[in-house]
């Protein structure tokens, strides 16, 4: 029998992203302009792990190194970075890629946002993330940065601090990652609405608000 309380619950939200993906912090701006247009459909939003390249080693990279290597000329990296640019700032996000000196192994990043979890603060966890990343430059390999963003969203920095050196909840990052993968997400973003529609890429907010609301008005529980 099901409980009538299943009926108002929030409608689960499930972001598949990597915190190195220009594209997922768009997409969490179109995704909050479309939740803005639908406050009579409560959601929670989960955040999951993706990571776009998984080879680089946990200390990191050098990010131009890394660049010439992916894309082969510094004339498609700034042809990439103006179209990320030019839609970043559509969404208000004021990309400074020369800033950015080291492309980090993600690991610990997703590891810092499935312990944000337990307060409340994913959310405000992968936004510092992005922040920190794309706008400020930091080197998100290095843990001083991560324990630090830890403490600026009001996780227990000291507690952080313990856990980065482990190998403490790698394995269930690596399973998350691993069932994205099963569902069909070979890129991200990539949004799971209601455990039953998947809308891939940081599609337009419209796009969103149609999902979102087609999925409120076929829920069966």
């Amino acid at each position: 029998m099901t409980d009538a309380s299943d009926a108002t619950a929030p409608m689960p939200i499930d972001i598949v992203s990597d915190v190195v993906c220009p594209w997922c912090f768009i997409g969490k701006r179109r995704l909050e302009k479309a939740l803005a247009t639908l406050p009579d459909i409560p959601v929670t939003l989960r955040w999951q792990p993706f990571q776009l390249d998984p080879t680089i080693p946990r200390e990191g990279k050098d990010r131009q190194v890394y660049l010439m290597e992916k894309f082969g000329s510094q004339a498609r990296i700034d042809e990439l970075h103006d179209q990320i640019a030019a839609a970043g700032a559509g969404e208000g996000i004021p990309f400074a890629f020369d800033r950015i000196t080291s492309s980090p192994n993600t690991l610990d990043c997703h590891r810092l946002v499935l312990w944000s979890r337990a307060e409340d603060a994913q959310t405000e966890m992968v936004e510092r993330l992005f922040n920190l990343y794309f706008v400020e430059g930091a080197d998100l390999s290095r843990p001083e940065t991560l324990i630090k963003a830890a403490g600026d969203v009001g996780m227990m920095p000291d507690l952080v601090a313990e856990l980065l050196p482990t190998d403490a909840d790698m394995e269930k990052i690596e399973r998350d990652i691993a069932r994205a993968q099963s569902l069909g997400v070979t890129g991200v973003p990539a949004f799971i609405i209601d455990e039953r529609f998947i809308v891939m890429g940081a599609e337009k907010p419209e796009t969103l608000t149609a999902a979102i609301r087609h999925a409120s008005e076929t829920k069966t529980g």
